[in-house]
């Protein structure tokens, strides 16, 4: 029985997978490519590699469309803002602590640090 994941979820989900990630890059890197290409990059049989495919279709991080025989897989980056929009305050989180830890650091005598 599946779940029913947001949007956010299943973006996240897709990109646990250092599979889908090397996907993701590759598209990112090369441009769009015919799956079959995209598959002779891994060391899997063919139904978990669509497998994989299938999981960043379902997140909106890839997209397919049909030349003939050949399907065609392309990145969708727009979904990956919702990821930065969720990590944004993490980024600021830390960068004020570090700045925090930085203004201590300055202000202690060199014997001190």
């Amino acid at each position: 029985m599946r779940t029913h994941l947001s949007a956010q979820d299943r973006i996240f989900a897709a990109l646990a997978s250092p599979v889908r990630r090397q996907v993701l890059s590759l598209l990112r890197d090369e441009g769009p490519q015919p799956v079959s290409l995209l598959a002779a990059r891994f060391d899997m049989e063919r139904p978990s590699f669509s497998e994989h495919l299938r999981v960043l279709r379902e997140a909106g991080l890839v997209s397919e469309t049909r030349e003939g025989r050949r399907r065609i897989y392309r990145l969708q980056a727009t979904p990956l803002h919702d990821v930065q929009d969720w990590l944004g305050p993490f980024e600021r989180f830390w960068r004020e602590r570090l700045t925090g830890l930085r203004d201590v650091l300055d202000t202690m005598d060199d014997d001190e640090a």
